[in-house]
């Protein structure tokens, strides 16, 4: 990579990218809440759930959709938005992607002069298709000139640090362990992506039940710091 790819790379990734990743917790304040995660080993399994998860939903979209813009395949980035949505059971994760999705998509067409981008947006706004975060992912890192590989870190990336950014506000656990836990889930990273990196859309899989439970609940909880 050259430095301003670099340089690129590091700002879809940053925590304070204009997306809105610190209005949600993924289950994580249920969870506390409950306590099922109420320190750093518990913590550092949730987290590890969370990255398997996004992998095989999130990552899979994401990846595909990065291949369909650079083959200038439209339709497929469609499927891999319709597609990816179904595999949201819960409806706080399926307004948390496509929020944030959306959010990303305004910023692509002020980024990058690109039709895809444009018309994905128009596209979200007419109701045609639902606006996913990995998709929009996809389309931004892209049209950005980043690779596949470097896109799937970054989303790997930006999963596992959305929830000790949450920890850090609502379960007892220390900065110094949620820079472990992000330290070791990095050391995983490379082999989801092999694991991932020849999937295609219908290959998209999930079966995380509890956290789909902890979501659902969260939804209706009484307590509650981030969004629903």
């Amino acid at each position: 990579m050259n430095i301003t790819e670099i340089m690129r790379l590091l700002q879809f990734t940053d925590s304070t990218f204009p997306v809105g990743t610190f209005s949600f917790s993924n289950g994580l304040e249920t969870a506390g809440f409950e306590n099922m995660v109420y320190d750093k080993d518990t913590l550092h399994d949730f987290v590890k759930s969370q990255a398997w998860q996004a992998t095989f939903t999130d990552g899979i979209a994401a990846l595909c959709t990065h291949r369909a813009f650079l083959a200038g395949d439209y339709k497929k980035i469609l499927e891999a938005d319709n597609t990816l949505i179904l595999c949201k059971m819960n409806d706080e994760a399926r307004q948390m992607l496509k929020r944030m999705g959306k959010k990303l998509g305004e910023l692509a067409i002020r980024l990058f002069d690109t039709d895809i981008a444009k018309n994905w947006l128009e596209d979200i706004k007419a109701g045609n298709t639902p606006g996913t975060y990995p998709v929009a992912q996809g389309i931004a890192f892209a049209a950005a000139g980043i690779s596949e590989k470097d896109l799937f870190c970054s989303h790997q990336y930006g999963v596992v640090n959305m929830v000790l950014s949450a920890a850090l506000r609502c379960i007892r656990v220390s900065h110094y362990d949620a820079q472990e836990i992000l330290y070791s889930m990095s050391a995983e990273v490379e082999d989801l992506y092999n694991q991932v990196k020849d999937m295609k859309i219908g290959e998209m899989h999930a079966f995380f039940p509890e956290l789909d439970i902890l979501a659902s609940l969260h939804e209706k909880g009484n307590m509650r710091m981030f969004m629903n």
